[in-house]
């Protein structure tokens, strides 16, 4: 979802992403994102190990423990590490519109730190 995010609101930059460990894709987030006009079209969740590119000038984690594995990955590297700490709306329980406003949320949370902390201002 941060990618897609991130993609949609920074045009022209490489934007990647990737988890912990390889995941499965989650029909929530197709969900919440087309509701915005974003689709992960064919994209399928990625772990770090699979990165295709380890240069990076930013890494941005959501997560504790996505949060050590990259400082843990960029210790010899030049490259910032940046923690925004992200509710997980896997863990929502409730009706399936219960689940997802959880997820609205989150793609509203992580929508508004993209544009407060990365976009551009000029």
């Amino acid at each position: 979802m941060a990618e897609m995010l991130a993609r949609s609101l920074l045009p022209g930059t490489y934007i990647a992403s990737a988890g912990v460990r390889p995941g499965e894709r989650d029909p929530f987030v197709d969900a919440v994102l087309d509701e915005v006009g974003l689709s992960l079209g064919r994209h399928a969740p990625h772990s770090l190990d699979e990165l295709e590119d380890d240069y990076f000038d930013l890494i941005v984690t959501l997560a504790p423990e996505a949060h050590h594995a990259a400082l843990e990955l960029t210790r010899s590297m030049a490259v910032d590490v940046m923690y925004w700490p992200t509710p997980d709306p896997t863990v929502a329980t409730g009706t399936r519109d219960q689940i997802l406003s959880s997820y609205r949320d989150v793609r509203e949370f992580l929508k508004t730190l993209i544009e407060k902390r990365l976009k551009d201002p000029g």
